[in-house]
């Protein structure tokens, strides 16, 4: 099991975070390579699923937890990623925890992944500010 924990400041309101965070659709412009579709329910509620394809890998998560402005919730479901995520807001910053079952090559894969999720929070800050 990996845990991984990222935060970024974001000059907008807890609510606005919680919004833009959860806007799924959207995600592709501050995720690099990935683009979400909600599969089940109507992805604002607990049971609903939502799919996640980054650069051509399914993640799969069915919404464990909705608590606005607060945190979602998230487990994975997939073959390749399976584990628990959270989307929190703490104040004006995002929080975003990943405790991942990673296949093999994770390790191999994992500063590159790192990065990636680094610079999309950079972009989500910008996005979040901007988020209407």
């Amino acid at each position: 099991m990996t845990e991984l924990e990222l935060t970024v400041e974001v000059a907008a309101p807890p609510d606005t975070i919680f919004r833009a965070m959860t806007d799924w659709e959207r995600q592709h412009e501050w995720v690099f390579g990935t683009r979400v579709s909600v599969v089940a329910g109507d992805g604002k509620s607990v049971g609903s699923e939502i799919d996640a394809v980054t650069f051509g890998v399914s993640d799969r998560m069915r919404i464990t937890r909705w608590d606005p402005p607060h945190a979602v919730e998230v487990l994975h479901l997939g073959r390749v990623v399976r584990g628990t995520g959270v989307f929190a807001v703490r104040g004006s910053r995002f929080v975003w925890t990943e405790r991942l079952d990673v296949p093999f090559f994770f390790p191999v894969v994992k500063p590159l992944f790192v990065v990636m999720l680094r610079r999309s929070l950079q972009r989500f800050a910008r996005f979040a500010e901007e988020y209407r």
